[in-house]
């Protein structure tokens, strides 16, 4: 830590360092028009960049230059237990490396506090309509997951530096808002504002409290972790006025539903958002969490409120310290992160957003930026009563109805609003419709406490959204089976069925393999969803039911107040539930002292857990980059559930005939994402979603043909996924996949980048990349080539009979030379830009990836010493 600038702060015993002071000298006024977060990135720097380079690195931020790196440590890194467990797992991988080359193991720990929460392990196999689904659910969890709680629990006690958080208690993003984060870190006697990555794209969330906090991948966290720094070049920091104010009835999901399409619209892909103006000011912390949490639904990195009253509210409200509250406020306004001195910050674009423009939304099919007013419903050919035969499911079946995801479970107003509904429903006699698979999956146990307070608990439960978690479920893929009775009606009717959540995810294929599509609503119109049972079915119009006086009702008549939902958030949400809740939690997780082995005694039969072949093989090999062929060739929005799907196996795939022979029941195959400590499971996962279109392979038509597919060459015989990689990896046959725009966006999942590497994928070149997705394509050793403007797979007529090339020198975003040898024996070159964007991606490309580079400089480390 550097002593420059460092001040006593005013009323306390800390310090503090002074940016402001720092910037100013190098150029007088240049706080003053400094954004947020270059603001908090200044203070990073000035209190821990070696002080030769200080005054180069703020230049970037005072002079909004972007030619140089600079670096950037996060104070912490939260994990969720899937890729934070992988990450382990390679950490426990990279222990043993360093052993069999006479290295102390035990020093590998991570270097900064790295808190993990069990949160993604649950499937919703008892729907909310069973009393006892909460422990029943929890019961098949511990079950299913004992391999992995194994070596969770080995982690806690072997790596210096974890705190975990065990399962059934919560997700991780709303942990992180309702108490992991105090906004204001104190360490060695110095206050410094709270920053962070997370094993997650939705780590913004906590950007509502004024905190950076970015999504990265598993391998950039592995980074940040092991006390390296995030290297950055400053990215586009870009204002978002907000006016207005929501018109009644109008939800926080409404809202960012719309942010979200319009976001988009604006291309704010990897641009860090400041929202404020009059609009942002009236927001209160949970609508404001709400919008954070989707920040990669716009496309963006970060999604930033300063700090104002409205955060010291909800400090209070969520049981904190009464101390750490005060010294929020006095640390924000003495350093120049209070809303009202950020009036001067100047932002190299501003676009504007009117709330009182939004209307009641939902999203979908297949994409969160897809907003349909719900008004609009039948004109988009989404509603529309169809005739249905009696006894038989509607064409358009609701069979997932899911309030989860802490995108809408964090925020009272949500989650008040759909219990007041269930009561006014509940009242007219409606009732769920028999085919719909309900629940009620809070980000926090302190949601039900709130509920129970408001007496809308039993109301929830009566239309069948009872708890059947305190985890990510629905939205992360993990919906459970479904009644087997209405599962046969789907398949053998072939039924366009539909899911409807409360969540920030709707990909193809994602939510359930039998729900076809599927449509993210705020929680009280999935709970009108429930009542209705069909999407085609006008929300806004149509008839729900009956009550006792056969008169018809409507949407209208359930829906409550903002009166009355206001003044029930105001009597039943107490800082004291919060309290309640993490009190006991924290105290639990900090307590535990107990130490284990430094290395994990691995189990070989185990399908979860397995050393990781990253030091090993074809891994420690040369990357030739010559005679490469194509392993696909696919469009536009490839998305990481494409790469590595996350959602359950099923017997006829690769992974399930896997898990299959190694003795494992079908009814405990769980998910994909549960298998990712195991590459032998997860490489089987590769491309496995059944909505790919690889372009080569099609029908007799010519017509692209969807499924996990290949077409092996020079045969030109058409494969299922996992068998042509197979049979590449049997020839030692290097491979390139050749994508169009937006490739890897969704979740940062690492075993995107992973199963690609593993299969012997070289290179991806792509007319664009989602920045996490690149990131771990870069941790893994894969080369990321980008295709300049007006040129892609369609221009150059590629069918996958070719083999490839690259040629150049590898230098931070260089331009390198795409060879295209074609079967007829043309040679085609093609200047691709290099996606290794710093110094520090060429270092760690070269080295091999993330753990290699990692290995090379301890073991360097170790012998000089």
């Amino acid at each position: 830590m550097n002593t420059q600038f460092r001040k006593a702060l005013p009323g306390t015993q800390l310090d503090y360092f002074d940016a402001r002071e720092a910037v100013d000298a190098i150029q007088p006024g240049a706080w003053a028009k400094l954004p947020y977060t270059s603001r908090v990135l200044a203070e990073n720097l000035v209190r821990r960049c070696d002080p030769a380079t200080l005054n180069a690195s703020l230049s970037q931020l005072i002079e909004r230059k972007r030619d140089l790196d600079f670096p950037w440590f996060p104070a912490r890194v939260v994990c969720h237990d899937i890729l934070g467990q992988t990450a382990l797992v390679d950490l426990a991988g990279l222990r043993d490396a360093i052993a069999l080359q006479g290295g102390d193991p035990a020093q590998v720990n991570p270097v900064v506090p790295t808190q993990l929460v069990v949160d993604h392990s649950l499937a919703v196999e008892c729907g909310g309509f069973d009393p006892q689904a909460f422990e029943k659910n929890r019961a098949i969890e511990d079950r299913r997951n004992e391999d992995r709680f194994h070596f969770i629990d080995w982690t806690k006690k072997a790596f210096q530096n974890v705190d975990v958080i065990p399962p059934g208690n919560g997700i991780l993003h709303q942990i992180n808002l309702e108490r992991m984060s105090p906004v204001i870190q104190v360490a060695d006697g110095v206050a410094y504002p709270d920053t962070l990555v997370g094993t997650d794209s939705h780590t913004p969330m906590v950007d509502a409290l004024g905190v950076i906090a970015i999504g990265v991948g598993g391998l950039e966290a592995e980074t940040v972790m092991l006390g390296r720094a995030s290297w950055m070049r400053l990215p586009d920091i870009i204002g978002v006025e907000l006016s207005g104010k929501p018109q009644e009835g109008i939800t926080a999901t409404d809202i960012v539903l719309a942010l979200t399409e319009f976001l988009r619209k604006e291309k704010v892909v990897s641009a860090y958002l400041e929202f404020y103006g009059e609009g942002a000011t009236a927001l209160t912390l949970g609508d404001r969490a709400t919008i954070s949490n989707m920040a990669p639904e716009f496309g963006a990195t970060a999604a930033m409120f300063s700090i104002d009253e409205q955060t010291i509210k909800y400090l209070k409200l969520t049981g904190r310290d009464d101390a750490l509250v005060a010294l929020v406020e006095h640390y924000a306004k003495h350093t120049g992160l209070w809303s009202d001195s950020l009036k001067t910050a100047e932002y190299e674009r501003v676009l504007k957003f009117d709330l009182s423009t939004v209307v009641r939304n939902i999203a979908g099919p297949s994409n969160p930026h897809k907003r349909v007013p719900t008004s609009e419903l039948a004109a988009r050919g989404i509603s529309g009563v169809v005739e249905n035969e009696p006894g038989k499911m509607p064409d358009g079946a609701v069979i997932i109805a899911a309030i989860t995801s802490c995108t809408n479970t964090n925020n009272p107003r949500n989650m008040i609003a759909a219990g007041l509904l269930a009561r006014n429903a509940n009242k007219a006699g409606l009732l769920r419709k028999p085919w719909v698979k309900s629940s009620l999956a809070p980000g926090s146990k302190a949601v039900t406490l709130y509920l129970e307070e408001a007496g809308l608990m039993p109301e929830l439960e009566k239309l069948g959204f009872g708890v059947v978690a305190y985890a990510c479920t629905s939205c992360n893929g993990m919906s459970g089976a479904l009644d087997p009775v209405i599962q046969k009606e789907v398949v053998e009717r072939d039924l366009y069925a539909t899911a409807v959540l409360s969540g920030n995810r709707n990909f193809d294929g994602r939510i359930h393999p039998y729900a076809k599509q599927a449509f993210l609503a705020s929680p009280p119109l999935v709970v009108a969803y429930a009542i209705a049972g069909t999407i085609r079915f006008d929300i806004e119009k149509d008839v729900l039911g009956h009550d006792a006086s056969g008169k018809a009702i409507t949407l209208k008549d359930l829906w409550p107040s903002d009166e009355e939902i206001d003044a029930i958030v105001e009597s039943s949400v107490k800082p004291e539930q919060f309290r309640k809740v993490y009190i006991p939690m924290f105290a639990r997780s900090e307590g535990e002292t107990e130490r284990a082995a430094p290395l994990y005694d691995w189990r070989a039969q185990s399908t979860y857990i397995r050393r990781p072949p990253y030091w090993e093989g074809a891994l420690a090999g040369e990357r030739t980059l010559k005679g490469m062929r194509p392993l696909a060739i696919l469009g536009d929005n490839i998305t990481t559930d494409h790469l590595s799907p996350s959602n359950a196996i099923m017997m006829d795939s690769a992974a399930g005939e896997y898990l299959h022979k190694m003795g494992l029941p079908e009814e405990d195959f769980n998910s994909y994402a549960t298998h990712r400590g195991d590459h032998l499971t997860a490489q089987r996962a590769t491309f496995a979603n059944p909505t790919l279109k690889n372009e080569m392979v099609r029908d007799a038509d010519g017509k692209v043909k969807a499924g996990s597919l290949a077409r092996v060459e020079p045969e030109g015989k058409v494969l299922r996924m996992w068998e042509a990689i197979e049979t590449y990896m049997d020839r030692k046959q290097p491979l390139i996949i050749v994508a169009g725009a937006d490739y890897g966006q969704g979740s940062s999942r690492d075993w995107a980048a992973k199963g690609v590497r593993l299969a012997g994928v070289e290179v991806i070149v792509a007319e664009g990349f989602e920045r996490i997705h690149r990131t771990n394509l870069v941790g893994m050793g894969v080369l990321p080539l980008e295709f300049q403007p007006g040129v892609n797979r369609l221009t150059l007529a590629l069918d996958g009979t070719e083999t490839y090339d690259v040629i150049g020198q590898r230098t931070p975003r260089g331009t390198l030379t795409l060879v295209i040898h074609r079967r007829n024996g043309e040679r085609v070159e093609v200047p691709v830009t290099c996606r290794l964007d710093s110094s520090e991606d060429v270092s760690i490309y070269e080295a091999g990836g993330v753990l290699q580079r990692f290995a090379q400089d301890f073991l360097a480390s170790a012998k000089a010493a």
